[in-house]
């Protein structure tokens, strides 16, 4: 967890937290490893199972269940175009802001790196944008979810 100040009309604080969610689909397995590592290689499936003692970072805990679920999606979305995702890697950052009430999310940052075979750039945007759009844990977050996605040549 990274603390910086944010300056404007008055001094507020922010936080992130990060979680990378990494895996291959031959076998519909990743691991999870997050800043603290409270969820360093945690298994993922599409049920969201979490190795025992993980998520007492709540922060962490949503940014994992974004990372897995959207890359889970992304696969989905991948193989519904006719192609086949070799390796996945989403980092997902909650950013969070101080307010009065307590910490609140205020945007949530996806960044994908995948290897799909025959694929263009083109055709992986597209399927990216539709997995952001099709992702549970997405559309259940009340915030502003930004997305880079960029295929590895």
């Amino acid at each position: 967890m990274s603390f910086s100040p944010s300056y404007g009309k008055g001094t507020c604080m922010r936080r992130q937290a990060l979680a990378v969610w990494t895996g291959s689909f031959d076998d519909g397995v990743g691991t999870m490893t997050t800043e603290s590592g409270v969820l360093s290689n945690a298994e993922y499936l599409p049920r969201t199972r979490f190795a025992p003692g993980s998520g007492t970072d709540p922060d962490e805990l949503i940014a994992a269940s974004l990372g897995g679920c959207f890359s889970m999606a992304l696969a989905n979305e991948l193989e519904l175009s006719g192609f086949n995702a070799k390796r996945i890697e989403t980092t997902a950052t909650a950013t969070l802001e101080r307010l009065s009430t307590g910490w609140t999310m205020i945007r949530m940052q996806l960044d994908v790196h995948a290897s799909v075979p025959n694929a263009t750039q083109g055709d992986f945007v597209d399927a990216a944008l539709a997995a952001k759009m099709n992702c549970r844990v997405a559309r259940l977050l009340n915030t502003t979810i930004s997305l880079n996605a960029s295929l590895d040549s």
